[in-house]
């Protein structure tokens, strides 16, 4: 029994400097906080995170929603042609509730054995998995999950866990935001055509709506996103809301 009160005494103390590494303000640059999420992973006694924007549909790929993570390239890879992400029951889960999610891997994220592979698998993923949403100041949402072999966390240590990436994960948003000023400034052209899409509108609608052509629209679209430094269209939407061009 004293063991046991003194192991709990250890583990708060090594939680509570976990928090001090966290917070420190030298934790600014995505390096710094990649380095931070890995001790974090370790010290849960997770072996990979990975932390990624919330999926508004079935037609975003793994990859291009990927923010953080230390999974295998290969693994990502192959995860992405499965293209399960955005229909996994974990994401589901997730969408319904603001408490953490803890449970085993498989099941949480449909993973796809016989696309990425046994050995990937249960390289990457390999028994349980914390699972937790957390939105950006701008209203975005960002799954973030933890894997390994262990069990799931008793309430005190969850509590600390998810804590401590709350924090880990404002440090994200800052990071995110300082490094996504625009070179260039938008055309107030190319934000209409922005502003048409988040709406719903598609390039023909656009087209329409502005009096130009559907090629035209695409034409802004395409200086558009290379001025966000985006990967697609619905990057580029979603930093410009969150830079509040649109």
């Amino acid at each position: 029994m004293l063991d046991d009160k003194q192991d709990a005494m250890t583990a708060q103390g090594d939680f509570a400097d976990l928090l001090l590494a966290v917070k420190d303000p030298s934790v600014t640059s995505e390096y710094e906080i990649l380095r931070v999420m890995r001790r974090v992973a370790t010290e849960f006694g997770f072996l990979h995170f990975m932390v990624a924007r919330l999926p508004f549909g079935e037609d975003y790929r793994f990859a291009e929603r990927l923010v953080l993570s230390n999974w295998p390239a290969d693994l990502v890879r192959r995860y992405d042609r499965a293209g399960v992400f955005a229909t996994s029951r974990l994401v589901d889960m997730l969408r319904l509730t603001k408490l953490p999610v803890f449970g085993v891997s498989q099941t949480l994220l449909d993973f796809p054995v016989e696309e990425v592979g046994e050995e990937n698998a249960n390289a990457a993923l390999p028994l349980s998995t914390y699972g937790t949403m957390f939105v950006s100041v701008d209203g975005e949402s960002f799954v973030v999950t933890l894997s390994g072999n262990r069990q799931d966390p008793d309430a005190q240590e969850a509590a600390w866990l998810h804590f401590i990436l709350l924090h880990l994960f404002e440090r994200l948003c800052r990071s995110m935001e300082s490094g996504m000023a625009p070179r260039e400034k938008l055309s107030a052209r190319e934000i209409e055509c922005l502003r048409w899409a988040a709406a719903g509108k598609s390039s023909d609608e656009i087209a329409v709506i502005l009096g130009i052509s559907a090629y035209t629209v695409s034409s802004y679209f395409k200086t558009a996103t290379k001025k966000l430094d985006a990967v697609n269209r619905m990057q580029a939407i979603a930093r410009a809301m969150r830079l509040k061009l649109i």
